[in-house]
């Protein structure tokens, strides 16, 4: 395993131009995400869907992400780090406003697998980029802009969302077009973009989910958190009396907790010596909200403040998961690490949708809470033993 990078003896030049393209591709495909993501929910609510099987088309998604991320890799060595991207961008747009002419529910399956195979490449390779641009000693700053900026996106989404509602070619139009203008700052960086050295095979690649865990299951925990909470919230806001518009407007309140916290979370993740306190404290303020949640969601105000903060603290398990990753690993190991890091967020991708919709059906709205917390439990379990045995290499 290699040495932490994070060492004053360590010094790359801040690249803001590759940084900034970076940010600025993937964020614009977080606003697009932001609105589809509870759009395509709504339409399938209103058609007359179970919340499981909601679940289980949104799960779709983590599958592809896993078939996606080995892939990452070999398709930027192979055709270049901005050409992958750019391809990505047009499978996703394409994919996306292939929902609105589909007449079945089954053609929304590989719908969902290529528009979700080709963000999960672009999210690796953005990622990769902006690591490989930031100095170590400030990686938790730059990605704390990263997820702020990010958030802003997916804040932004569910707001259009709120204004546009679900008829019409809208939304799917407004998502195509977003995620196409998400190409320009990527074409505008092209000499700047990283290379990737072929380098190790595919057991190399696997060997990163459990080199190191406490990073891993962090964002296992936020893909679960993220995809069913976002796909399935709308159906618990409409089921527990909210308006669409309302509804949305929470998961708002959610991104601009994140906005908010990103930025001062990676600071202090900069100087903490083990970032793995910083992720256990995350889960536990996770834990609390969704504890919560049943008890205020009658109010309106009182449960956006709760989901401000909640969704600002919890989605530093992605951003310091993240830093802590980058921390461990360089070069040819922090891409395949990045892969790794995105393939675990799959796997939560799959869990999440899959048991929030079955926790709905079978506890009713209360299972939304319950089920979102029990992820937040497990991990608590994993983070504070490995902390408690003294393992420093997770």
């Amino acid at each position: 395993m290699t040495g932490t990078l994070d060492t004053p003896a360590t010094e790359i030049p801040m690249r803001w131009l590759s940084i900034s393209a970076a940010i600025a591709s993937i964020s614009v495909v977080g606003i697009a995400i932001g609105l589809g993501m509870p759009l395509l929910s709504i339409i399938l609510e209103t058609r007359g869907y179970s919340a499981s099987m909601i679940g289980l088309n949104t799960a779709i998604a983590g599958i592809a992400s896993i078939a996606a991320a080995p892939l990452a890799t070999p398709l930027a060595v192979r055709f270049g780090v901005v050409w992958t991207m750019l391809c990505m961008i047009m499978i996703g747009a394409l994919a996306f406003v292939g929902f609105y002419f589909a007449p079945a529910f089954w053609l929304w399956f590989p719908l969902r697998v290529m528009l979700h195979l080709a963000l999960t490449v672009l999210f690796i390779l953005s990622e990769f980029w902006i690591s490989t641009s930031a100095p170590p000693q400030r990686r938790g700053l730059v990605l704390g802009i990263y997820a702020t900026v990010l958030s802003l996106g997916f804040a932004a989404g569910p707001w259009l969302f709120s204004q546009m509602g679900s008829s019409g070619f809208l939304p799917f139009g407004t998502v195509f077009m977003l995620v196409v203008i998400a190409a320009i700052p990527v074409a505008a960086a092209y000499r700047e973009s990283p290379t990737i050295i072929p380098e190790g095979g595919s057991s190399g690649f696997i060997r990163y989910i459990w080199l190191v865990p406490t990073a891993t299951a962090a964002v296992l925990v936020f893909g679960a958190v993220e995809t069913g909470g976002f796909a399935l919230f709308p159906v618990f806001g409409n089921r527990i009396g909210y308006s669409e518009g309302d509804a949305a407007l929470l998961l708002t309140m959610i991104g601009l907790g994140n906005v908010i916290m990103q930025i001062p979370l990676g600071m202090i993740s900069d100087r903490i010596r083990d970032r793995r306190h910083l992720l256990l404290l995350c889960a536990a303020v996770g834990l609390g909200g969704m504890i919560l949640l049943p008890h205020v969601q009658s109010n309106w105000n009182v449960m956006a403040g709760l989901l401000f903060l909640w969704g600002g603290v919890v989605a530093a398990l992605y951003t310091v998961g993240l830093a802590h990753l980058g921390s461990r690993l360089s070069g040819h190991e922090l891409a395949n690490a990045n892969a790794a890091f995105v393939l675990c967020y799959g796997f939560g991708m799959i869990l999440g949708p899959q048991a929030i919709g079955i926790g709905m059906d079978t506890l009713g709205t209360d299972g939304f809470a319950w089920s979102i917390g029990l992820f937040f439990a497990a991990y608590i379990v994993l983070a504070g033993s490995r902390l408690v045995l003294g393992n420093r290499s997770s």
